[in-house]
């Protein structure tokens, strides 16, 4: 295995070189057990660190002195159940030193993919990582019999706080393939020949067909058999150095518990949806959103760019376009800035903190009955509480589901019904401003029904069956602040450098159209669409074409048209239920394919139409409008 080599998935997605005489470093271990904070600490780059399995889905690569270091999806064995394992299990096979992150809390589960990178005859180190919480739930791990047992260093380290991540760099130079079952190894030696490397003979030997069919032999069915083995291993590695004090008057795990019970877990999980309300819709999307686009930039900053514009441009076309009433400049920067950007940020803040906190996970175990109705289980609210952040990120997330049928219908709920942080912070700020409580929970409701109805219609039709829950539960603990900013801080960057040149771009469209007249024109031929069907004004048509640039862009096109509550409530069901935006459009098509694509666009388009104008007629009938 040279430093130099390349190290792929199986689908070819990812590549990852290494310079001439590098060595690999693959960081590697279970979901959820701290990978990605080893990675940024060793490399300076930020990944995103999240307390749910399934997040670190493509591969990282970064530099640390004159090594590369490379992070992986976390995985629970090294073979071909999944994509994660996929995609993990070639990076590994080629690695020069692989760090194992295991969880202290969790040994008996970690060690197992511990002991098969011991039998793939890999240098490696040991980091037991989480030894605070293990010390908290009453779990005492013996480090130094540890390795003893396994054969390769063991540092003990608190991932979190960045401790013992020093002497897991100075240690690296004394990773050695571990202490293996003989007659395994003797068995790898005969394939050798054949196979090349002791890594990829073992998997031919648990049965790898992927890796078989890549050296041309035939797979062999040992698996069961050095499965059960290495589980035997494992046990009795555990029942030597780990000792356990009683736990029963442990807090954190009897709320944990407690969050996972239908009874004592769904108020809490309202309790936490009326906080993120308060919180963003309330205090951010009325205080501070109020301030940062009323005063700063209505009053401001709008003011002084539309004189910098006069002054170098006077006042003709090209002022128009630059600082009209849909300026490139002052609308992008106005809605950028004073609109969006507070809102994104307060969205991601609790997104951050849930995150941190080990919640989301439980939020999947407390839900997966009911997304069972709709063809999924527990682990796609994960992908859907995501795409409440970034649809485009969270389809992509969706990978972590079981099979592609649950993968379809997930994409498409979130194509359709799932507002995005930005569209969501707008959507709040026009709720709470039109009237509150109230009109809220209409909408609510009408999305949950949407929802609800297209996920059984989507399982009704789609062939196959949804698969069970397997996911793992963090533990509870405190989010860490500066764990919560830091994240918080890179996806508002991710997000603002992804929607500007959109929004610019939408500008420009709109301004260009209101000079040519072509903006009234598109009003008045849709006007019965939005005046008769819709009940709406026909300046809500303008909101309706931003919309076709970015959802959140169209939202935001109704911000300032001081609509009615009947008339917002309309206006938002349909504009929620509008077109993915352009972004979010790519990454379906990359991953669900053009067909799919297609379905999703238009049948987003009718759909919005048509419910927004079902809601219209109810209204009416209501005695409402």
């Amino acid at each position: 295995m040279s430093g130099g080599s390349n190290s792929h998935s199986c689908h070819g997605s990812q590549v990852v070189q290494a310079p001439p005489g590098a060595r690999k470093i693959v960081l590697a271990g279970n979901p959820n057990v701290g990978k990605s904070l080893f990675f940024n600490a060793f490399t300076g780059l930020y990944v995103d660190v999240s307390n749910f399995p399934g997040t670190t889905v493509t591969i990282s690569s970064g530099v640390m002195g004159d090594d590369v270091v490379i992070d992986t999806p976390g995985v629970y064995g090294v073979s071909s159940f999944n994509e994660e394992e996929m995609v993990a299990r070639d990076i590994i096979a080629e690695a020069d030193i692989v760090v194992n992150v295991v969880d202290a809390v969790h040994l008996e589960r970690d060690l197992f993919l511990t002991q098969q990178l011991i039998d793939m005859a890999l240098p490696l180190v040991v980091a037991l990582n989480m030894v605070d919480e293990a010390e908290a739930r009453g779990v005492s791990v013996d480090a130094v019999a540890l390795a003893e047992r396994l054969g390769v260093p063991v540092v003990p380290t608190i991932a979190v706080e960045r401790k013992g991540f020093d002497r897991v760099r100075a240690t690296l130079d004394e990773a050695v393939p571990g202490i293996s079952d003989p007659v395994l190894q003797d068995r790898l030696l005969s394939l050798l020949d054949r196979v090349g490397t002791k890594a990829e003979a073992l998997l031919v030997l648990e049965g790898d067909p992927y890796v078989a069919e890549r050296h041309g032999v035939e797979p062999l069915g040992m698996r069961d058999e050095i499965y059960m083995d290495r589980r035997r291993r494992v046990n009795d590695i555990v029942a030597r150095v780990v000792s356990q004090r009683d736990r029963s008057l442990d807090l954190r795990t009897r709320l944990g518990h407690a969050l996972l019970r239908p009874l004592t877990g769904i108020p809490v999980l309202l309790v936490v949806l009326w906080l993120m309300y308060e919180v963003i819709g309330v205090l951010v999307a009325q205080t501070i959103v109020g301030f940062t686009e009323g005063v700063v930039m209505q009053g401001y900053v709008e003011p002084a760019l539309r004189a910098a514009a006069a002054a170098v441009v006077g006042t003709g076309v090209i002022f128009e376009l630059i600082a009209g009433e849909f300026g490139v400049v002052t609308l992008t920067i106005t809605y950028v800035l004073g609109l969006l950007l507070p809102l994104v940020v307060g969205f991601y803040l609790m997104l951050s903190v849930l995150e941190d906190s080990g919640y989301l996970p439980r939020i999947a175990a407390l839900t997966d009955r009911l997304m069972t109705a709709i063809g999924l289980n527990g682990r796609a609210i994960i992908p859907i509480i995501l795409g409440f952040g970034c649809i485009t990120m969270a389809t992509i997330t969706t990978r972590i589901l079981g099979n592609e049928r649950e993968r379809k219908i997930a994409t498409a709920l979130m194509a359709f019904a799932i507002p995005c942080s930005a569209q969501l912070g707008v959507i709040v700020a026009l709720l709470a401003a039109a009237g509150g409580l109230g009109i809220t929970i209409a909408y609510a409701t009408i999305m949950f029904l949407v929802f609800g109805l297209i996920g059984l219609a989507l399982s009704r039709y789609l062939p196959g069956s949804s698969t069970d829950l397997l996911i793992d539960l963090p533990p509870l603990r405190l989010p860490r602040p500066m764990n919560v900013l830091t994240k918080t801080y890179h996806k508002t960057v991710m997000f603002l450098r992804e929607v500007v040149l959109y929004f610019a771009a939408g500008a420009l469209l709109l301004a260009t159209l209101q000079l040519t007249g072509a903006l009234e024109a598109a009003q008045v031929a849709l006007a019965p669409l939005t005046e008769t069907w819709l009940n709406l004004p026909r300046e809500t048509a303008t909101a309706f074409i931003m919309g076709f640039v970015r959802r959140d862009f169209g939202a935001a096109g109704l911000y300032d048209l001081g609509l009615g509550g009947a008339a917002t409530l309309v206006s938002l069901v349909t504009i929620t239920l509008f077109v993915p935006c352009i972004a979010s459009v790519l990454v379906i098509m990359k991953e669900r394919g053009r067909a799919f694509t297609v379905f999703t666009w238009v049948g987003s388009v009718v759909l919005a139409f048509l419910v927004g104008g079902i809601v219209a007629r109810v209204l009416v009938l209501a005695g409402v409008v």
